[in-house]
């Protein structure tokens, strides 16, 4: 590769070549391999590309909660920053993040809980419809489980990509168990750049056709 290319057009466009040469044979179907390979791209990560997994209502879901102005609800405000606020604005999606608020601190510091499950708790009505996109706290994964099995919320769709040691592949492996349109992986890995780019992929797919 010539290390002198400085095109940003010519350099993902590489990326994506070599991308899809080292995972020629992947099995994933058309929309699902768009969203993988822009999880490989942020993540320079072929193992963790391998390991996503798509209900098979993910992607259908995804758009039509999109392009319906749907809720986007993040786990931290990483998450929330790198989504891509211009394509939100195609269609009136509004992304939140309530991790940080005072109020989410001081209930979960009385109920002895992450911040994360009660930002979840606060984001219910949102999430019932909406978009999660959880990159970093496995105990707002499990949380959103428990909310759809024991509350009736449904979202259109949950990314539940969670990074970590403690509970990380454990969440992931309960969000696989769900009817509810979901896009995880396996495993340990994970984070805020898969997060983003599983969302961002998804709002590409949104604006073509």
């Amino acid at each position: 590769m010539d290390v002198r290319i400085l095109d940003p057009e010519k350099i993902e466009a590489k990326s994506f070549e070599i991308i899809d040469q080292e995972m020629a044979g992947h099995g994933f179907g058309p929309q699902e391999w768009i969203v993988a390979r822009r999880i490989i791209h942020a993540t320079a990560d072929f193992d963790l590309g391998r390991s996503v997994l798509f209900h098979h209502e993910a992607i259908r879901s995804g758009i039509e909660a999109i392009r319906r102005g749907c809720a986007i609800v993040a786990d931290v405000q990483m998450v929330q920053v790198g989504i891509n606020k211009i394509s939100c604005s195609r269609f009136g999606n509004r992304v939140s993040c309530s991790i940080g608020d005072r109020d989410v601190a001081r209930r979960a510091k009385a109920a002895g809980l992450t911040r994360a499950i009660i930002s979840m708790r606060k984001a219910r009505k949102k999430l019932h419809g909406g978009i999660v996109a959880i990159g970093n706290a496995p105990t707002a994964l499990l949380e959103v489980i428990r909310l759809v099995r024991e509350e009736g919320i449904i979202p259109a769709l949950i990314i539940g990509v969670p990074v970590g040691f403690v509970s990380a592949a454990e969440a992931k492996e309960e969000l696989s168990k769900l009817h509810t349109p979901y896009i995880t992986n396996r495993g340990r890995k994970g984070g805020t750049p898969v997060a983003v780019a599983t969302a961002n992929a998804l709002l590409g797919l949104s604006l073509q056709g």
